[in-house]
């Protein structure tokens, strides 16, 4: 049942190959078991990778015994060194952030669509208590994700309906031992605070099972304000010289939370930033659109005219970016044309030496923050604003990844 729990996730086509993270503790291990059981049996072929963030003393010694039980499993293993390269936030959530983007690199690099991680309904449960004491809305006390895409990868959670006591008890029966790490008895840490709070919480019936019935209950809901807001995106979101706009009629007449996912998808799209503002920054937000006010937020700026509310780039959010025309500019912009040049916000010195930026037709704000092609302090060409001069910039991010956004938000 346990085995057959993983297979059906992967049904009704498994990949040929996939890749397995390995912490070493028990519920990786477990998936990891599972998984080779299944190779036996004609399933995939198997990669795993253990990601050593470095934290602790101990992490080397156990990547390396990760290591020594993929060997007598005949299976290839990688060990990964996260040095902290990821940019801010907590260290748990920079630590996550660098994990997956080194599992995703390892995977493109060995030609490996797909990985497995190792969560459970228990890391489902606990998940919906931290986000609950912080407030969160549909989509934060929604079920985790059973798959998604990052870096080109996709990435599968095969045991969420398979809890820690039952993988445990699996791995006791086969003589398989596994790591606690200590972090996880840290009541400093929140994670740790939640399985206490479960554990107080199970003779009320709020236990793990409850709390993951309500997650994916929520994450049905999620489902459907996503597609509703698809189908907003769609009918009223365009895009000109790299500014989202949304047709302001049609973005009256919907309801708050559908509106409100709009800007957060532009606003991730505008950025490309992985985590939007939420709470009161999103609800102020809101409010200025529906209200007509100016208003920026997290290196952008929004604004209301007669017919759109339009969100641009926030030229302090760019002013420092400065990179060659054949490189990708503030992760949306790539310029082509004849010599060699710089793409640069044109900022008010650009505005000045611009021949006359009004005729691109771009409102001040967005103005300011538009690429142009620059050589050392002088500028050459401003194609967004009417100015080209043989060189042309394209926009990389179109509105068809906006309205990816809207879905998966």
């Amino acid at each position: 049942m346990v085995r057959g729990a993983v297979a059906d996730h992967f049904a009704p086509v498994p990949p040929p190959r996939l890749g397995v993270a390995v912490s070493g503790g028990s519920d990786s291990l477990a998936l990891l078991h599972l998984l080779n059981d299944w190779r036996g049996a004609g399933g995939p072929a198997l990669r795993v990778a253990t990601v050593d963030h470095g934290l602790r003393p101990e992490s080397a010694a156990e990547a390396a015994a990760v290591a020594r039980i993929c060997a007598a499993l005949g299976l290839a293993h990688d060990t990964l060194r996260w040095h902290g390269e990821e940019g801010g936030g907590n260290l748990p959530d920079r630590a996550r952030r660098g994990r997956y983007r080194l599992l995703a690199g390892w995977a493109r690099a060995h030609g490996l669509g797909d990985v497995a991680i190792g969560h459970t309904s228990d890391d489902l449960a606990e998940t919906f208590l931290m986000r609950l004491a912080r407030g969160s809305g549909v989509d934060g006390l929604s079920a985790m994700r059973a798959r998604w895409q990052a870096g080109g990868v996709t990435f599968h959670r095969p045991m969420l309906a398979l809890g820690r006591g039952q993988l445990r008890d699996m791995l006791r029966a086969r003589g398989v031992g596994w790591v606690d790490d200590p972090t996880n008895a840290d009541p400093g840490y929140a994670r740790t605070q939640a399985r206490a709070v479960l554990a107080a919480l199970a003779p009320l019936g709020l236990d793990s099972a409850t709390l993951t019935e309500s997650a994916r209950r929520l994450a049905e809901a999620r489902a459907a304000l996503a597609h509703h807001a698809r189908q907003a995106a769609g009918a009223l979101a365009s895009v000109a010289a790299g500014d989202l706009l949304l047709a302001r009629e049609g973005f009256s007449t919907l309801p708050d939370e559908t509106a409100r996912r709009l800007l957060i998808a532009g606003l991730r799209w505008l950025t490309g930033a992985a985590y939007p503002p939420r709470g009161a920054a999103m609800d102020d937000f809101l409010e200025a659109a529906r209200d007509g006010r100016r208003m920026t937020l997290r290196g952008c700026v929004l604004s209301v005219e007669p017919a759109h509310i339009r969100l641009c780039r926030e030229y302090n959010a760019v002013a420092g970016l400065r990179a060659p025309a054949t490189a990708l500019w503030d992760g949306r912009w790539r310029a082509t044309g004849d010599g060699e040049a710089e793409i640069a916000a044109l900022g008010p010195e650009g505005l000045c030496a611009c021949p006359d930026w009004r005729a691109g037709g771009l409102p001040h704000a967005s103005a300011l923050a538009a690429p142009g092609l620059w050589r050392g302090d002088a500028l050459i060409a401003a194609p967004l604003h009417g100015w080209a001069n043989g060189w042309r910039l394209a926009l990389e991010r179109p509105l068809a990844a906006f309205c990816d956004i809207v879905i998966g938000h």
